[in-house]
């Protein structure tokens, strides 16, 4: 490339948008040109956040008055509802989006509306959006304007099950199930009272068992990769600690997996994916393996009466979040794909 990249990033003071500037202020590719917040406007980045000093030496700005069609690429780490009140001004200027929350991840907007509680207003650019996992849809990635960039959920689940579901080797009329884990930063920066430290430090609960916004998507994107219609149950789980995911998925096989080594499967699938690792057979991954990471990692278990125990591993902030919005961006800036995420797991 002969210029860098002009980034400009929405919500710099959540948890997904610091972990985004993490990994943005190495990438050799990307000039970080604009970070707004409206209520931290003027702050320098690095005073909020002193593990960048050195590194970002922009302050915050008010989004009212910042440049961001001057942008290539913005990233939203907002709430739901935002992007997409920007989208229209950002895409006419020739300006990429690429949102961290659910604006364009769901194609149907009566679905959208009936979780999210948000009437949609740029359907025109919805249909255009690309559902951001580059392990699927890498292709449709590299010419996107919008990007859908997935929940954390929704990514282990789906790369937990693709290779499965692309060869019919999943019994569809056997509900398939996922029980996932995240740690307490999976709720977000913000001040409340199931995220305090003496509310969910020494336990562990479930939540949304009712129903949870990440089920829709999980589900759509399911469908579409099995052909057909398919009974899904989910249940989330937070645990605690402060990062990391383990989503545990129990599906039924099919009689033509009976004939099928699901290991190579696997092994098959993801050879050539740099971030997601296909552990031997009967490995036990942990989330410290990933943590701070872009790898995910996913192990198989088979049981009695043709059942399979999947287990996947990540990290909700970077492979669950921004990890994977900056996968996209490369794809999209037709970068290599690892670029700016080299990152080593931490351990301890």
């Amino acid at each position: 490339m002969a210029e860098k990249i002009k980034v400009g990033i929405v919500g710099g003071t959540g948890y997904t948008g610091v972990e985004l500037l993490r990994l943005l202020a190495l990438h050799p590719w990307v000039d970080i040109t604009a970070i707004t917040s409206r209520g931290e406007a003027g702050v320098l980045v690095a005073d909020m956040f002193p593990s960048l000093r050195g590194y970002v030496n922009l302050a915050f700005s008010d989004p009212a008055h910042a440049n961001l069609t001057g942008c290539d690429v913005v990233f939203f780490a907002t709430p739901h509802g935002v992007a997409m009140s920007q989208a229209p001004a950002l895409v006419a200027a020739g300006t990429k989006v690429i949102d961290l929350a659910a604006d364009f991840r769901l194609q149907d907007t009566a679905v959208f509306e009936k979780w999210y509680k948000l009437p949609h207003s740029c359907a025109d650019i919805l249909r255009n959006a690309v559902y951001g996992i580059p392990e699927l849809y890498r292709d449709k990635i590299k010419s996107a304007n919008v990007i859908g960039n997935p929940g954390c959920y929704p990514t282990t689940v789906l790369l937990g099950l693709t290779p499965l579901l692309e060869q019919g080797l999943i019994d569809l009329n056997v509900p398939i199930i996922a029980d996932a884990k995240s740690g307490v930063s999976g709720a977000g920066r913000k001040a409340e009272v199931a995220t305090l430290f003496a509310e969910a430090s020494d336990s562990m609960k479930a939540y949304g068992v009712a129903g949870h916004r990440h089920h829709p998507e999980i589900y759509a994107q399911l469908t579409q990769l099995a052909g057909s219609d398919l009974a899904f149950i989910f249940v989330p789980h937070l645990i605690p600690m402060i990062r990391g995911m383990f989503s545990t998925i129990y599906v039924k096989l099919s009689d033509k997996a009976q004939q099928v080594n699901l290991q190579a499967v696997y092994g098959q699938r993801y050879a050539q994916e740099r971030f997601v690792d296909v552990l031997p057979q009967g490995g036990l991954p942990e989330t410290r393996s990933v943590r701070g990471s872009n790898h995910l990692r996913i192990a198989l278990h088979p049981q009695l009466n043709g059942y399979l125990t999947i287990l996947v591993v990540q990290d909700n902030l970077v492979k669950g979040a921004a990890g994977q919005a900056v996968q996209n961006m490369n794809i999209m800036f037709d970068i290599e794909e690892h670029v700016g995420l080299e990152v080593l797991p931490l351990l301890p």
